[in-house]
Order: structure tokens, then sequence, then C-alpha cells
């Protein structure tokens, strides 16, 4: 059967944790020069309807690192769900390639691709999750700071799709998530009911990060919220990661934040680009963590 990757989730806990000790190895024989040919005359599609830095150079140079070749189609270039039904792409194009990747506005549409795919597919964001994004991130805390099993992560600020997604990772990697939201911004009610056991709910950032080991965030307007910019700023005014905020998690607190940022808006400069802050390393962790997927779904 064809193994996908659309929520973090799909996988258990031991595959996740091979891929991430995997994506480490990879990563050392990067550094110290060493080429790879495990993916030769492999072809992974890389589908887009938003614009994209990290996703699209991390995946183009990991497929290039492991010997094989990506293919960026954009929605300029590809008729998918305009010209041409969802199914109909999904049959011709898996029949063509190795692997998918997409990174679409809707979750929907790579259910749909991955049910009449012959081919691994890679969820690279959608509205409902980030997959990949959570891959780097549990790489780069495993990097530093050793296992996150039994630690406390705070997310701070929207309920989105990457809170979602650390829904999934509390659950399967075993750490508690306190989520701390501006009222009416909280995360998804059936995300909240399936992750119930892992995570708490608050209104206020200070009492979510206290002994906190990682405190994470993401922009307060995400790609497509644009005209809600202004409304979001005073929502969220009091929910910027800054140092008065990092004081009431451990003194060893990690930062994270999936890119862009915005300095000034949900984190000061202070802490993204302090000594606490991971968000460089789990950036350029992108490309190893996905290099280590790829060969786990293509055996």
């Amino acid at each position: 059967m064809t193994k996908h990757f659309i929520n973090l989730d799909d996988l258990a806990n031991d595959d996740l944790q091979q891929i991430i000790d995997q994506a480490i190895t990879l990563k050392k024989q990067h550094k110290a020069g060493e080429i790879s040919n495990a993916l030769k005359n492999k072809t992974l599609a890389m589908i887009f309807d938003k614009s994209s830095t990290r996703t699209r150079v991390s995946f183009e140079a990991g497929m290039t690192q492991l010997g094989g070749h990506a293919l960026f189609l954009s929605d300029r270039d590809i008729q998918l769900g305009r010209g041409e039904p969802i199914v109909d792409s999904a049959i011709v194009i898996s029949s063509m390639v190795d692997a998918v990747m997409m990174r679409v506005s809707s979750h929907d549409d790579i259910n749909t691709f991955a049910q009449h795919s012959s081919v691994p597919i890679i969820n690279a964001l959608s509205d409902e999750s980030h997959p990949c994004q959570l891959l780097a991130d549990m790489m780069t805390y495993q990097e530093h700071s050793g296992p996150i099993k039994g630690k406390t992560v705070a997310w701070i600020g929207d309920g989105n799709n990457m809170c979602h997604t650390y829904m999934q990772a509390a659950k399967v990697f075993g750490f508690t998530l306190n989520i701390a939201t501006p009222k009416g911004y909280e995360p998804k009610q059936s995300f909240v009911d399936k992750y119930a056991d892992c995570i708490n709910l608050h209104n206020d950032a200070q009492t979510a990060c206290q002994e906190a080991d990682l405190i994470v965030t993401d922009v307060w307007a995400s790609m497509g919220q644009e005209d809600e910019q202004k409304k979001r700023e005073l929502a969220f005014k009091d929910f910027q990661v800054n140092t008065k905020l990092m004081v009431n998690a451990k003194s060893e607190a990690m930062f994270m934040h999936c890119l862009p940022a915005h300095r000034g808006e949900e984190v000061s400069a202070n802490v993204i680009d302090g000594k606490q802050s991971l968000v460089w390393d789990a950036a350029e962790n992108r490309l190893h963590a996905q290099k280590a997927l790829l060969l786990f779904l293509l055996g």
C-alpha cells in the first residue's frame, strides 16, 4: 500500500523517530561532503498554489542532493482544479513521477489527490496542517536538548495550521502543549476534541509559558488573511513573544518560529535573533528532515 504523509500522526512514533534520526545522520554526511545517489532517476513533482521560500528551496535542493530531480509546478503551469478535475490530475501526474509534494490551500484537495495517486503524497502545507515543519522542529529540538518526550511546549498566538500540527506532535511525541490564543482565535474544535489529552487551552500567554521548555509562535495573519491584519494586531497585542514572556519559561527554554517572521509583531527582534532562538537551525533542518522523509516514503 502506498504510504502518504498528509498529517503528522499518519505515521507512528517509531517511524517519525526513524525519520528524525536519519535526518540527523544525513545532515552530518552532507556537512562532511559525502555524496548520495539514493534517489537517482527519481522525480518529485512539487505542486504549489501558494508561493514559498523554504518549502521550494528545501525540497528542490534535497532531491538534487539525493541524486534525483524536482519538478516545480505552480498553478500557472498546470490545470489543477481549474480546467481539469483533481482526480484526473492525480491519476496522470502520479503515473509519471515517483512522489508528489503539495503546498496548496485546501487540505481536502490533498486528501482527494492522495486517494487517486499511485505514488506517495506529501503535504508541504495546507490550511489545516504543516507536518514537514514539525519534522524539522522536532529534529532541531532533539539536536539541541535531547528527546522532547515529557517536556512542556507553549504555543503562543493563532490557533492555525501550525498550532494544529503541534497538537498532533504532542500526541505522537508525548509532550504537553499549552496553547495561548486570544478569544475567538482558538484552534479548530475538531482538533481540540481529538487531542484533548495532550493540550491545555489558555487565553493568557504568561500562564501558558510557565515552566515551558520550548516556546513557539507564528505570524498573526497568515497568507490570505492580509485584510485582517489591523484587526488581528489589536486582538494579539498581548501575545508577542518577547523577553518579558520568555522569563516565565525555564531558563534554558528555546524559541521556534516556522518563518517568515514579522519582528515587532508576533516576536521581538531580541528573541528571534537571540541566543535562545533555534529558528535558523529549524529552517535549515527542513532540508535534511524532508530528505529523510523522501527516503522513508520511497523505501
